[in-house]
């Protein structure tokens, strides 16, 4: 994700963003954003639909 740049990782990802960055299905790429916020690599803003992610550095 860090890889496509401030283009590709403004501010916080949603699940469509990832899915345009990643190339995954919805269900898959909710999965993966769900994993990494599990592992505090990513920090949960909002949530159900209009959940957004952010780097945690």
């Amino acid at each position: 994700m860090l890889g496509e740049g401030p283009d590709g990782f403004e501010g916080s990802m949603g699940a469509k963003q990832y899915m345009t960055i990643m190339d995954a299905s919805k269900t898959t790429a909710t999965r993966n954003l769900q994993d990494l916020a599990k592992k505090h690599i990513l920090i949960p803003i909002g949530g159900g639909r209009s959940t957004h992610y952010q780097v945690s550095l």
